[in-house]
């Protein structure tokens, strides 16, 4: 069974226009055409895709995910290569979630924050509760 570009779109989540750049990006080599030179899509073709929409979700520009579409068309010579490869990504993603995790912690709260001066019905508690304390800037 073969697929369309459109309906090969809609199963990712990706726009026509989107695939039509990875094509000429080089990033579907493995894409089969048709004789009037329409592509033609594979089941295999899509799970590949999903690979490179994974790789751009870390953050992997076109050219590394050029690099690994042509290690994987060189066979086992370059196993470790791309083993290498999802490692260093493993590395990236790894970091972008204790980012997210920090920028998380800092958010849940200021909404900590937010809920208690609304259930106080002002933000002045929490300005008071940071107000340097007069005996204690005698003392230092």
């Amino acid at each position: 069974m073969t697929y369309s570009i459109s309906e090969v779109a809609k199963k990712l989540d990706l726009t026509v226009y989107t695939l039509r750049y990875y094509d000429k990006e080089g990033l579907m080599p493995f894409v089969e055409r048709n004789s009037t030179g329409t592509r033609q899509f594979k089941e295999s073709d899509i799970d590949f895709l999903k690979i490179i929409q994974c790789l751009k979700a870390t953050g992997m520009p076109i050219k590394d995910i050029r690099e690994f579409i042509a290690w994987c068309s060189e066979g086992d010579a370059t196993l470790h290569q791309r083993y290498d490869m999802f490692s260093e990504r493993k590395a990236c993603v790894e970091a972008q979630m204790e980012e997210l995790r920090r920028t998380m912690e800092v958010i849940e709260h200021k909404r900590s924050y937010y809920q208690q001066a609304i259930e106080a019905g002002t933000e002045n508690i929490h300005k008071t509760a940071l107000a340097p304390n007069p005996e204690h800037a005698a003392s230092s």
